[in-house]
């Protein structure tokens, strides 16, 4: 991954909340180390979906519900059709063409784009290229409706 890609990520990150290590619950007593603090994709982790696959960085488990997912979806499918939920979440395209659809209307983008999805409302994305679009969700699991 470039440089402008991991900086990107990290910038998502910090956004969306991921990066609280020191706000966790006092109740979890974790001792942060190089080891549980990198993930690198591995493909032996990789979960099959049917339109690609899904790859978590950071799963609900791993910081109170806050995750970091790559999803990969095959040129011209999409992982769902569109949908809301009480979370809100971001995308960010690493690789490909996604449309973005949001509230009744859509827009198609290339890498390097971010896609804020507000809480409840319905938003989906999906591949409109020829090419394996790649992605990553930016979610926190704990948001009360």
């Amino acid at each position: 991954m470039s440089r402008l890609k991991i900086s990107l990520v990290l910038i998502l990150f910090c956004i969306s909340g991921c990066i609280g290590f020191a706000q966790m619950n006092d109740a979890v007593q974790t001792k942060w180390t190089i080891k549980n603090c990198v993930n690198q994709f591995n493909k032996g982790n990789i979960i099959p979906i049917k339109a690609g696959y899904q790859y978590w960085f950071a799963d609900k488990d791993f910081l109170n519900g806050r995750t970091l997912k790559m999803s990969v979806v095959k040129p011209h499918d999409a992982t769902h059709p569109p949908h809301k939920h009480v979370e809100d979440e971001f995308f960010f395209v690493l690789e490909g063409k996604a449309m973005f659809y949001l509230n009744g209307d859509s827009v198609v983008c290339e890498p390097y784009t971010s896609f804020y999805c507000p809480s409840m409302v319905e938003h989906g994305i999906s591949n409109v290229g020829d090419t394996e679009l790649k992605y990553l969700v930016i979610k926190d699991y704990l948001k009360k409706e």
